[in-house]
């Protein structure tokens, strides 16, 4: 099997270099991005119905964002992380804590998370 074609080595096979004028030809017409210039989210994905979810005033809980995508908690939370490396003002609005008979050990808690507009 010939890697490169060369003087000591023969031509490429006619379906491998198909295949290069194929790629080649996809990345020509692709539209060249600026590295300013950031990219438009997909319509209709879970990560835009989250970020929905999140910019609503009254926020939304982790288990809130659960039911809505089916994720698990962690990766709710790696979303969430994600969003902040990205620029984004992830804020808690509450953390509420609820407790057992006699205020005995904590029965559950969870916090309600809101993002504000990305920053510069």
């Amino acid at each position: 099997m010939a890697r490169d074609a060369g003087p000591d080595r023969p031509d490429l096979p006619p379906a491998v270099e198909a295949l290069r004028t194929t790629l080649n030809r996809r990345t020509a017409t692709r539209p060249l991005r600026g590295p300013a210039t950031s990219r438009r989210p997909r319509e209709g994905t879970k990560q835009q119905a989250v970020l929905a979810l999140l910019h609503r005033p009254e926020g939304a809980t982790i288990a809130d964002v659960m039911t809505a995508t089916g994720w698990a908690q962690h990766t709710v939370c790696g979303f969430l992380a994600g969003l902040k490396r990205k620029g984004h003002a992830v804020e808690v609005l509450e953390r509420i804590r609820q407790v057992g008979r006699g205020k005995e050990g904590a029965k559950s808690s969870y916090s309600i998370y809101r993002v504000q507009e990305r920053q510069g």
